[in-house]
């Protein structure tokens, strides 16, 4: 996700060395998005065990606890990795692991809605859930964060624009447009490779523009791809004893790798939100990051899902408000910068003034992520909408026939 200040309509230049989200991020609501509905996904492994039923009409549906613990923990990073972000300019370690969680915490997420989209099919029921649970969600966000960077005193002259996403709704832009080219992926012959040159493509190209952050939609695809074309036992994999034990030099390479690259290397490349061009590199720079950055992601994102719990655990059942806490804890993390937070109290940028705010920031997206506030706030982010749809005449056959399914 992203900490970017970037007015609206105003060109894009190369970033600082700091910066940037869900996210999330990503959900098994609406087939694949951050929410608390989803279909039934049988449990992973002997450990993996259910969590709370869908709070909607139809057969039972079961939600995998190893996906909502995967959710969870990667908003957490992404929460950790917000209040990082203005203590990357005062220390070498500090950006050092901003740049490693960026590494993986957005392709994970990417990568689980991928995997919960394999389903979607231009149903009807299945558009009707996309547009309520991810288009809506982004219209009024978009619109709300605007309104609150003018009353927080940012710029009130900035037009509200619904092309150029602001912050953490480029998640939810992008998520609706890759969950609608999902048919088109299952019908080509090589769907990866053809995602993979299409984000290369991307990162040399900086005249696509801002509309719908099309360099992040188009440079994070092949996560999405991987994960649209992956298998219950590729996760089974994943949490091998061998790839755990693996998972922890290969982390502790990746730390050391980080600290070495933080003076030698602009974080803005972790973002992909700007071509090679747009970062003062040449051309071709964007082809071979874009490439390493992908392999490392990807290494990554398996160490981080090898550690994730496929038991049910206390925070389970928050994996369903994944993108509540994403959106919600945006306000928070912006009005820190409008007001001028860090600067008014320089003890944060102390070593224990940095596990304080890692510490808040976990407890705060955790808060953020609870029933409670799932149930305030789910008008909004997953609104029904009836008044807005005709009524397919196929879902009370396709409900008789889940029911008929789950007593079987």
């Amino acid at each position: 996700m992203t900490n970017s200040l970037r007015p609206h309509g105003h060109p894009r230049v190369p970033l600082p060395q700091a910066e940037q989200p869900t996210e999330q991020l990503t959900e098994q609501p609406t087939d694949g998005v951050p929410a608390p509905r989803s279909p039934h996904i049988p449990p992973q492994d002997s450990h993996s065990a259910t969590g709370a039923t869908a709070p909607e009409a139809g057969p039972v549906k079961q939600r995998d606890a190893f996906f909502d613990n995967a959710k969870y923990l990667a908003i957490v990073f992404v929460a950790m990795g917000h209040v990082w972000q203005p203590l990357t300019a005062h220390s070498r370690a500090a950006e050092a692991l901003y740049m490693v969680v960026y590494t993986f915490h957005m392709p994970a997420f990417i990568l689980i809605s991928g995997y919960f989209s394999r389903s979607f099919d231009m149903r009807p029921d299945r558009l009707r859930r996309l547009i309520t649970g991810v288009a809506v969600p982004y219209v009024v966000f978009e619109v709300t964060y605007s309104l609150f960077r003018r009353w927080a005193g940012d710029d009130s002259t900035l037009p509200i624009s619904l092309l150029d996403p602001w912050y953490l709704t480029w998640f939810l832009a992008a998520l609706f447009v890759w969950r609608m080219t999902t048919p088109l992926w299952k019908a080509v012959r090589w769907p990866v490779p053809l995602a993979l040159g299409i984000a290369v493509l991307a990162s040399v190209s900086p005249d696509i523009g801002d509309d719908l952050d099309l360099q992040r939609v188009l440079q994070f695809l092949p996560f999405f791809v991987i994960g649209l074309f992956m298998k219950p036992e590729h996760f089974r994999r994943m949490r091998h004893r061998d790839v755990r034990i693996l998972s922890v030099p290969a982390f502790a390479a990746a730390l050391a790798v980080a600290y070495w690259a933080v003076p030698r290397m602009n974080s803005a490349w972790f973002y992909h939100r700007d071509s090679a061009q747009e970062l003062g590199a040449p051309w071709w720079a964007g082809i071979v990051m874009t490439l390493a950055l992908l392999g490392c992601s990807l290494v990554l994102t398996v160490c981080f899902l090898a550690w994730v719990p496929g038991r049910r655990t206390w925070f389970t059942v928050l994996g369903a408000g994944t993108l509540y806490g994403y959106l919600l804890h945006g306000f928070l993390i912006q009005g820190s910068r409008f007001w001028g937070w860090y600067d008014a109290h320089p003890w944060v940028y102390e070593p224990l003034g940095q596990v304080f705010l890692t510490l808040l920031a976990a407890a705060v997206v955790t808060a953020l992520c609870t029933p409670p506030v799932q149930r305030m706030f789910r008008f909004v982010m997953e609104p029904k909408m009836e008044w807005a749809f005709r009524r397919d005449t196929a879902e009370p056959a396709r409900e008789r026939g889940g029911r008929a399914d789950a007593r079987t």
